[in-house]
């Protein structure tokens, strides 16, 4: 039997090994037109902020334009259906909340998508923690002493809310189920009401957006007894975490991070994340996310991949407990 068909065989399958060598990988042809970055809500909120930095600090290292596109509506979860169903080739991003990554999952039995499972994890953006504040009347100048107080008097203290199955809210029934305490739930329309509400003595505290409740921290209006993030706050240094101040373990954060739609080559997901990584850690970014309530804090996508899983469950069981439906 003649050799020569053999060698013809070796001969294409050498050219063929040279000619898929030498093609260009996604990422490295990747971007060759403008990048949608799409933010779940409207326009001046903190995921916008975060949106508009990144896309700005991101578009020249990357040599296209990232364009933040605002689709509001139903908690987030409209423009996070729309990335979902997006083609997987790194043009279509998401701006994605602790709402739609973490809370819609626990909260809502059924969604048009599925969290993480609908996405590729890209990159761990910025955090927002949270304050514990009390009315000035309440006889609680510590965590303890707040969680001494409350089983002193089962359902006899009060806590507002920017809405059922809002971080305020789940902070509360977390915290409830953390001390072995009872609570009661008073859900207001924002976390501004609710801030009014525990500072007009309505209720008796609240776990705030720290920047609002700010300003009457300062004149004494409201007393703050721990910040919900597990290390202290760049903005309230002097405040406790509630992890070092009696509930171990307790850690509540507004996420912000990037999502891609599932299926995006990893090498162009690699490459997002190192360029977001680098637009993240500049000090202009980090002063102006600062100035908002916010810090930086950088995960990569499987540490990110990690974290969200943890916590969907986290607040499955939380939300659960509590009997929280939001439907």
């Amino acid at each position: 039997m003649s050799s020569k068909p053999h060698f013809l065989m070796r001969v294409g399958s050498v050219c063929i090994a040279v000619l898929i060598n030498a093609l260009p990988s996604a990422a490295q042809t990747y971007p060759s037109k403008p990048i949608r970055l799409l933010v779940p809500f409207a326009p001046g909120g903190g995921s916008d902020l975060v949106g508009r930095v990144l896309a700005q600090k991101m578009s020249a290292p990357l040599g296209q334009q990232i364009v933040v596109d605002n689709r509001a509506g139903a908690g987030g979860r409209i423009g996070t259906e729309l990335v979902a169903k997006a083609p997987p080739d790194g043009y279509t991003l998401l701006l994605a909340t602790s709402s739609v990554m973490v809370t819609a999952p626990a909260l809502y039995r059924t969604l048009p998508f599925d969290m993480p499972g609908s996405f590729a994890p890209v990159s761990l953006l910025a955090t927002t923690a949270y304050v514990l504040v009390v009315h000035p009347a309440v006889p609680a100048r510590s965590v303890s002493e707040l969680v001494k107080l409350a089983k002193s008097r089962p359902g006899g203290l009060t806590y507002a809310s920017s809405g059922t199955g809002g971080p305020a809210h789940l902070s509360g029934e977390l915290f409830a189920s953390m001390t072995g305490t009872r609570l009661i739930h008073v859900p207001y329309k924002g976390s501004g009401p609710g801030t009014l509400a525990v500072m007009g003595g309505e209720t008796d505290l609240m776990f705030s957006n720290i920047l609002p409740a700010l300003p009457a921290v300062k004149n004494g209006r409201l007393r703050p007894i721990g910040v919900t993030s597990a290390r202290r706050s760049a903005i309230l240094p002097a405040v406790a975490t509630l992890a070092e101040s009696g509930v171990p373990g307790f850690e509540v954060e507004q996420l912000y991070a990037v999502l891609a739609p599932a299926g995006t080559p990893p090498d162009i997901v690699r490459r997002l994340a190192a360029e977001a990584a680098k637009a993240m850690q500049s000090e202009d970014v980090k002063s102006k996310l600062l100035a908002d309530g916010s810090e930086v804090r950088v995960l990569g996508p499987d540490e990110l991949g990690k974290m969200l899983v943890a916590e969907i469950g986290k607040w499955t069981r939380v939300i659960r407990a509590a009997g929280i439906n939001a439907e």
